[in-house]
């Protein structure tokens, strides 16, 4: 029986810890306020690029804002 890898992310605390609202972030990166919603509750993993301009306007790695569970 294969595990199943869960992609985990620590956007919120990242995100907050910069005194960034969910609305700034998205401008910010180029999407909606729903987007990062939904990425903060795991209902969507974003792309690659998306991924990477999240790092890049938190000032953060991406091993530091995304992990497996």
């Amino acid at each position: 029986m294969e595990s199943q890898l869960v992609l985990i992310n620590h956007l919120r605390e990242l995100r907050t810890a910069r005194h960034l609202s969910q609305k700034e972030l998205a401008q910010i990166v180029g999407v909606s306020r729903q987007t990062i919603n939904s990425i903060e509750n795991t209902q969507y993993n974003p792309t690659a690029k998306l991924a990477l301009l999240l790092c890049i306007a938190l000032d953060c790695k991406f091993e530091d804002l995304f992990a497996f569970e």
